[in-house]
């Protein structure tokens, strides 16, 4: 496998790269990407190629779940950065439909970290269920998922705002704040916040 890799980072040298190389020259001087994008790990989101952007547009944080969690050394340090040292202007919470960690949230899990983490998303599953009676059929428990899946985007922005230096760049107009959604089976990129 790590061949594989090696042997792409060739192809990508020899043809993306070097058609591009004014950018790629250009980035070795510094970064000012305009977003801050919190998305999941999963392997599936290639966040640059779903959004055709190039390379120094989006200043990255990752995690299972696409979580914003409340008082995260890691992400208060991404945001930190982003908002005071390169000027990001806008941060994205990215969600995506068949979300393992979402899936996680009804499940027993006997590992030690992962049940923890997914505490995060919680609160957007009681949200939901709340709302619906219990899924009867694959359908419904499909559009269930989802509705997780877009409320854990939106209550994900609501633990980003807890931060002070989100808040406050917020409401000096320094930043906005948007919550999205990409599907997987149709390529869709969506607005939710």
């Amino acid at each position: 496998m790590i061949d594989e890799l090696l042997s792409g980072n060739e192809k990508f040298k020899n043809t993306r790269f070097k058609e591009n190389i004014k950018v790629y020259t250009e980035l070795v001087k510094g970064q000012k990407p305009p977003v801050l994008w919190i998305g999941c790990s999963d392997s599936r989101l290639q966040t640059g190629h779903m959004t055709n952007t190039m390379p120094g547009t989006l200043f990255m944080h990752r995690n299972i779940g696409n979580m914003a969690p409340v008082n995260d050394w890691s992400l208060a340090t991404v945001l930190e950065y982003g908002i005071r040292h390169l000027k990001v202007q806008h941060i994205v919470v990215c969600g995506h439909s068949d979300c393992g960690a979402i899936k996680a949230l009804d499940k027993d899990l006997d590992d030690v970290y992962i049940p923890n983490w997914l505490n995060n998303a919680l609160e957007a599953k009681q949200r939901v269920d709340a709302k619906i009676k219990k899924p009867s059929n694959p359908a419904e428990a499909k559009r269930r998922s989802r509705m997780i899946e877009e409320e854990n985007v939106r209550l994900q922005i609501e633990h980003l705002k807890t931060y002070p230096l989100v808040r406050e760049a917020i409401n000096k107009k320094q930043v906005q704040v948007h919550g999205l959604y990409y599907d997987l089976e149709t390529g869709v990129l969506s607005k939710i916040v």
